[in-house]
């Protein structure tokens, strides 16, 4: 509030949080002791030390204290007329909200309402009554960003012509502190709230009206909402793009894939970017990798009966581990964990990928180069002339690279790698159309493992919630495990109104023993490889993702939204 209060009035607060339970007297006098020290405002002192939440509890009644309004900008829906009545770099500067329109006043979210010059200014640039209400700062500030856009400060600054000369130099670290106005520091801001947000993927989409930015969070595409103006830029953004990846800026009637890296303060992150052509412009996707991080097995949601089928496989001195799905499933990510457990001073590990995503300190690691040769299957014979132990191939594309990886494990090597197919039974079957003879594949692989990723539920918002009839037929479950509890999903802040944060994988083992091999020498299908797996004991993804429901990590509807119909 106002910088220079009467001790009367912040007493007066203390008193009325004291009289309501919120604090203790020992807290108040602790609290009004460092605010004599400090010189700050004594609801900042309580929220630092810890006694009250600034916006459950202090705000709300400073908002009563001052008779004004409180509103939480996160649960509000604004207009976009309201929005334009206070530009971006206004809003900004003042770390205010346009929230609605009262008749003739605008209705305007302030960390301080009793700031009269604010309120001035604000009234002078809308040319409106101005009405202050109070909110949080956070908030405010994650408001601005969300309904004006990302970079919309810098894209307004473009648009008056302000642009330096730093457009043109490469881009080495990401960060919310320059101040230039540029297509760089635009594509920055992208960047790194992408990174913040733990998004895998960043997609630019030309439109006849409009260039579209999404991000994919846990598997999902989200619109970040860009500033409409940002489409007047899209040729520079996208140059942009490609200057740092190495591509060719004049080239736009071709597809174009390249690579570059960007620094944050917390870690360096590896992009993937794809270009293609399409009627309204080049569109783009970026891949952010993240080339440090590695995941253990329980953060992967590999536990349990899963992790003893895992502990088995690695313990193997030879023979094929091939993990299936569909692209985006987390197959490279448990690869990466499986190496990890492998990769010790008595072993030899090299891999060959396309890219390669993980720095592994210890392990040989190629990158394929189809442009001079250098692919899967080239690349695996040279492997072998370097006396390695273990092998992880980053896909098996033809049949060639397949005949090469099943003679590796037919020679005493531990081979791991990843085919595309929807379970872990079309494995089989999928070898056997690249021309694998069946007694090559019952010899030498050791298991299929079929992965999907599924969302977690947000723990700060999820609610119990009803099986349905068709969930317990869907699911297949007994009498008993109809009636377990389950949650679905709300949403809140801190999961951006989804319901969920993170994902965890379910796995299917299709482990190879005398009668799926037998099976595999007839010829079978994929159904009665399958139809054996389950009888020998195997759990399918949806029994694996039933037991996640049980548990309360996710919801049905999320499972069933990722599984196939249960076998």
């Amino acid at each position: 509030m106002t910088k220079n209060p009467q001790y009367k009035s912040k007493l007066f607060l203390g008193q009325v949080l004291v009289n309501k339970g919120l604090i203790t007297v020992s807290q108040l006098e602790q609290a009004l002791d460092e605010q004599r020290k400090t010189g700050d405002m004594l609801g900042a002192t309580l929220v630092r030390l810890g006694f009250v939440s600034e916006e459950d509890t202090l705000l709300p009644i400073l908002a009563e204290q001052m008779d004004v309004d409180f509103v939480s900008p996160r649960t509000l829906s604004i207009s976009a007329d309201v929005l334009s009545r206070i530009p971006v770099k206004a809003a900004k500067y003042y770390k205010i909200l346009p929230v609605r329109m009262e008749s003739d006043a605008l209705v305007v979210a302030m960390r301080d309402p009793a700031d009269v010059h604010t309120v001035d200014d604000l009234s002078t640039i809308s040319r409106c009554k101005i009405i202050p209400v109070l909110a949080s700062e956070r908030e405010i500030l994650e408001s601005i960003q969300e309904y004006y856009g990302v970079g919309a400060e810098t894209i307004e600054k473009m648009m008056t012509g302000i642009v330096t000369s730093q457009e043109e130099s490469m881009v080495e670290s990401i960060d919310e502190n320059s101040s230039d106005a540029s297509i760089s520091k635009f594509l920055n801001q992208i960047l790194l709230q992408a990174y913040k947000e733990k998004a895998t993927d960043i997609h630019i989409e030309p439109f006849e009206d409009e260039l579209r930015i999404r991000t994919r969070i846990d598997g999902v595409l989200y619109d970040i909402k860009p500033p409409d103006n940002i489409r007047y830029f899209q040729d520079t953004l996208l140059s942009r793009i490609k200057i740092m990846s190495s591509l060719n800026i004049a080239e736009k009637r071709l597809p174009q894939d390249g690579r570059f890296k960007v620094k944050t303060q917390e870690q360096d992150l590896d992009l993937r970017v794809s270009f293609l052509p399409t009627p309204y412009g080049e569109s783009c996707v970026i891949r952010i990798l993240n080339s440090v991080k590695l995941y253990s097995f329980e953060e992967l949601g590999i536990a349990g009966e899963e992790r003893k089928h895992l502990d088995i496989l690695l313990a193997k001195s030879h023979g094929i581990v091939f993990l299936t799905g569909p692209t985006g499933s987390g197959k490279t990510t448990t690869l990466y964990s499986c190496l990890a457990e492998l990769n010790q001073l008595d072993t030899k590990v090299i891999t060959i990928e396309d890219p390669v995503e993980y720095q592994m300190k210890g392990i040989i690691q190629i990158q394929v180069h189809p442009q001079i040769g250098l692919t899967f299957a080239n690349g695996l014979r040279s492997v072998l002339r370097n006396d390695p132990d273990i092998i992880m191939v980053g896909e098996v594309r033809d049949s060639e690279t397949a005949q090469i990886a099943i003679q590796m494990a037919l020679t005493g090597h531990l081979v791991f790698s990843t085919l595309h197919t929807n379970d872990a039974a079309s494995g089989v079957t999928r070898l056997m159309d690249m021309g694998i003879e069946p007694y090559l594949i019952a010899s030498s692989i050791e298991c299929f493992i079929a992965q999907r990723l599924v969302r977690l539920l947000c723990p700060s918002c999820k609610q119990p919630s009803l099986l349905t009839a068709e969930m317990i037929e869907d699911f297949n479950l007994d009498e008993a495990e109809s009636r377990t509890k389950v949650y679905e999903a709300k949403g809140c802040p801190a999961c951006r109104m989804t319901g969920y944060l993170g994902r965890q994988a379910i796995c299917e083992f299709l482990m190879f023993n005398e009668n799926i091999r037998s099976l595999v020498l007839k010829r079978a299908s994929s159904s009665e490889i399958n139809q054996m797996a389950v009888i020998d004991g195997m759990k399918s993804l949806r029994r694996h993702g039933w037991e996640k429901v049980a548990a309360g990590l996710t919801s049905p509807s999320e499972v069933l939204r990722i599984t196939q119909v249960n076998h």
